[in-house]
């Protein structure tokens, strides 16, 4: 049983339908054993067979989802959940974690933080965590149930934009961070700064973007519907960034956020 989070995973945002089945199984062939979903994603039923499909032992595999914000109330939480483990056809989620804060904060922090734990206690999943907090926010829930019982602050992170602030709190905190969109959705393919990178190294931009996250110590989950692509992007072992690539790297910061949905994204920091 993998106990820690791989720093590794694939992601299934936007993909639906047979996309998902299909990009699921490739990827669990090629050798990817996290995979990442969410209730709103609409695609935890199709993930599920793809697992079931796959004939990979259950303690193989790492299998996240995460909590819709309208299952944030109270006595939502533990039901959404055992309706999510329906859908992936598990006994037990290894990691799951709040999606969203709730809009505006009209449902505490420390009230669903508290569902998430008795979530666990209960068995339902082994780890759980958050995604897409502030500063601010991820203080309410460390107050509320204790950094150890934050596996990763799961957060929006690529070359244009790192999340610094966010990084050095979690990190202050002692808390692990997964960076989501780590190829910024593809435009890491076509920035200069890390083509002229990916050449020297002889890899493909997509490899250097994942490669600079990693070597932060950040778990990264990118998506790919593509075989070539799945199988590259775990290709990363030997790929060892200079100094002067990470700095080059750290230059492409400009606050390009990707994921910021009019309604329910919180202040950034």
């Amino acid at each position: 049983m993998t106990t820690s989070i791989p720093n590794i995973g694939l992601g299934t945002f936007r993909l639906q339908g047979q996309v998902v089945i299909d990009s699921v199984r490739t990827g669990i062939e090629v050798g990817y054993r996290h995979i990442d979903t969410a209730q709103i994603y609409g695609n935890e039923a199709e993930v599920g067979q793809a697992i079931a499909d796959s004939g990979i032992a259950r303690d193989q595999l790492f299998v996240t989802t995460k909590i819709w914000i309208d299952n944030l109330a109270p006595g939502k939480l533990i039901p959404s959940l055992k309706e999510s483990l329906r859908k992936l056809r598990l006994e037990q989620l290894d990691l799951t974690l709040i999606h969203w804060p709730s809009p505006k904060d009209e449902i505490p922090v420390a009230d669903y933080m508290a569902a998430l734990a008795e979530a666990k206690a209960a068995g339902l999943t082994r780890l759980t965590g958050v995604s897409n907090f502030t500063n601010a926010q991820l203080a309410q829930a460390i107050a509320a149930v204790g950094a150890a019982e934050i596996a990763t602050q799961q957060v929006e992170i690529h070359p244009f934009l790192q999340n610094r602030k966010v990084v050095e709190f979690a990190r202050s905190q002692g808390i692990h961070v997964t960076a989501y969109m780590p190829l910024a959705y593809g435009k890491v393919m076509l920035e200069p700064v890390i083509v002229r990178i990916a050449e020297r190294h002889r890899v493909n931009p997509a490899q250097i973007a994942l490669a600079w996250a990693l070597q932060q110590g950040f778990a990264v989950i990118p998506s790919s519907t593509k075989r070539a692509n799945l199988e590259n992007n775990l290709k990363l072992q030997g790929i060892v960034l200079t100094a002067e690539d990470m700095a080059q790297i750290a230059t492409l910061e400009r606050n390009e956020r990707l994921a910021n949905p009019e309604g329910l994204a919180p202040a950034w920091d």
